[in-house]
């Protein structure tokens, strides 16, 4: 098969590989596209490598159609079925073996390839609300990069529960964009200081969710925006891992909760919950309700162009997922 491989340089190049074959309780997909993720940007350097026994290729999400089916899956799964799945590794290829506990169904109204900008973003934001933060009706939710494939999720899903979606983002454009999307109020970071905003927003209260891909730079901003016993998610640290000053004095002043997450890293079983509970609560709505849910898709680029998906993802010009065509869809 086709698949991206990272050479020694940190290029990305086509290669021929061998075809996986599925293991016991594993799917085999047909890839017909992937979507990227600032992760494959982080271990294209080096800087996030997969976890043990996960491909070294690229790619944390896949949709396609099942090949194969391998021992012992226990699943009412057919040859052909249109699947979307969350990965370790390997999207980038033309084929990928996945526990069928990470496989989902494609609902009736998405194409493969609006079905790839699903797993990873929208199985990273429900985590974020749900599992990790608990949200509730009619708290305020602040999200920065309100315009990125997990912003423009989360913003569907606080909407979903009856929560309020604050964003912010770098651009006029992706903020108008995150209000049509359902955002109650936006702030461009780059010339406001978004805990103003919220404050005012909020009437003083502040926002009892944030949540964050930033981290260093934005510390100080958060805790101020945080409501008392808020929590504030600490999901990336695009803004830097350090964070100088009174810190920890003011969070315990607000007696915030700091907490933190990463999907990638996680248990199979905790992943098999997350997509459980994903598939019961989440995916009926991208065709029963009005309006239905729906994923963002930024752009699309064929596999031998992933070099010029990266360096969109890398110049911040996207809003909402870059999908990787690898197949037919």
């Amino acid at each position: 098969m086709q698949a991206v491989c990272v050479d020694e340089s940190g290029k990305l190049d086509l290669k021929h590989i061998p075809r996986p074959e599925p293991k016991d309780e594993q799917l085999l997909i047909r890839v017909a596209a992937t979507a990227l993720n600032r992760a494959d940007l982080l271990q294209k350097r080096g800087l996030y490598p997969p976890p043990p026994g996960a491909s070294e290729i690229l790619g944390l999400e896949a949709s396609g159609v099942i090949a194969d089916i391998g021992p012992g899956v226990k699943g009412n799964w057919k040859l052909g079925s249109k699947v979307m799945a969350l990965l370790g590794g390997g999207g980038y290829a033309e084929y990928v073996a996945v526990p069928e506990e990470l496989v989902m169904p494609v609902p009736s109204p998405l194409t493969l390839y609006q079905a790839a900008a699903l797993p990873e973003a929208w199985l990273t934001a429900y985590q974020l609300l749900h599992f990790i933060a608990k949200v509730k009706p009619n708290e305020t939710v602040l999200i920065h990069a309100g315009a990125s494939g997990i912003g423009t999720a989360a913003i569907q899903l606080v909407r979903l529960c009856r929560a309020i979606p604050v964003v912010t983002a770098g651009s006029s454009e992706k903020l108008k964009f995150a209000e049509q999307m359902g955002a109650a109020a936006g702030v461009n970071y780059k010339e406001e200081d978004f805990s103003e905003k919220v404050l005012q927003f909020t009437e003083g209260k502040g926002a009892d969710v944030i949540l964050d891909c930033v981290g260093g730079s934005f510390w100080e901003k958060n805790i101020c925006s945080l409501a008392t016993d808020g929590r504030w998610v600490l999901y990336g640290m695009l803004g830097g891992k350090t964070a100088d000053g009174d810190v920890l004095g003011k969070l315990l002043r607000k007696r915030g909760n700091l907490l933190c997450s990463l999907l990638r890293s996680r248990s199979l079983q905790y992943k098999a919950e997350l997509v459980r509970s994903f598939t019961e609560q989440v995916l009926p709505h991208f065709q029963s309700t009005d309006p239905p849910l729906w994923p963002v898709i930024d752009s699309m680029f064929n596999m031998e162009d992933v070099e010029m998906a990266h360096q969109r993802m890398e110049a911040n010009k996207n809003i909402g997922k870059i999908i990787i065509k690898i197949g037919n869809s």
